[in-house]
């Protein structure tokens, strides 16, 4: 049987919840960006990222909350709490990662952070659009976003390679210490990242 014959009307607020929690994970994302581009108003911003975190915690409790109520569900129970709850763990760490910015002081970021930035809301975007296409399975479609977010993940893996080597050329310890951890927190978000189309994956081969 496919997804289509498995969607009750009743049913379809699960897919209305994961779109409207992916849109908030790419409000994270967006805002990191203009964080990075604009590096002023830090606390202001942390703020305004601190609060798309916590609507993120409370999608995230809806499903849940539905999850336990409900008899049918359009995907599997414990598919659907994990694709919430990986999703929900990317803005997890981009609220990390601008808490760090401010309390280690860094006064602008560097070339490396704006790398990463770009990466993750592409990363982020790749995942909307699967995200969108879950219901109606658009089996080579979300394929195509899931391979690129794999492509931004590399990617992410080899910037961090090349950061390090460079932080460890440099003569100020407490500097390589606060810039080796935002700089792994930042990679984190894009394995988190691929640990959601994986998800998505799984989910497509099964219903597919």
């Amino acid at each position: 049987m496919g997804i289509r014959e498995l969607i009750l009307p009743h049913d379809k607020m699960f897919f209305q919840l994961l779109e409207q929690e992916s849109k908030n994970v790419l409000s994270g994302a967006q805002a990191l960006h203009d964080l990075m581009s604009n590096y002023d108003r830090l606390e202001e911003r942390r703020g305004q990222i601190a609060n798309i975190e916590h609507h993120g915690d409370e999608i995230v409790h809806e499903i849940y909350e539905r999850l336990l109520k409900s008899f049918v569900t359009p995907l599997d129970r414990d598919e659907i709490a994990k694709l919430a709850s990986l999703y929900d763990d990317v803005l997890d760490f981009i609220d990390g990662v601008v808490t760090r910015l401010i309390l280690y002081e860094i006064k602008t970021p560097t070339d490396t952070m704006r790398k990463f930035t770009e990466i993750v809301t592409k990363a982020v975007e790749e995942i909307d659009f699967a995200f969108a296409a879950i219901r109606e399975i658009k089996v080579e479609y979300i394929e195509a976003r899931c391979n690129e977010v794999d492509r931004l993940e590399n990617e992410a893996d080899e910037i961090l390679h090349e950061a390090l080597a460079a932080l460890f050329r440099s003569q100020d310890a407490i500097m390589i210490i606060k810039l080796k951890e935002i700089y792994e927190l930042m990679e984190t978000i894009t394995d988190k990242c691929e640990d959601v189309v994986q998800e998505i994956r799984s989910i497509i081969i099964e219903y597919s």
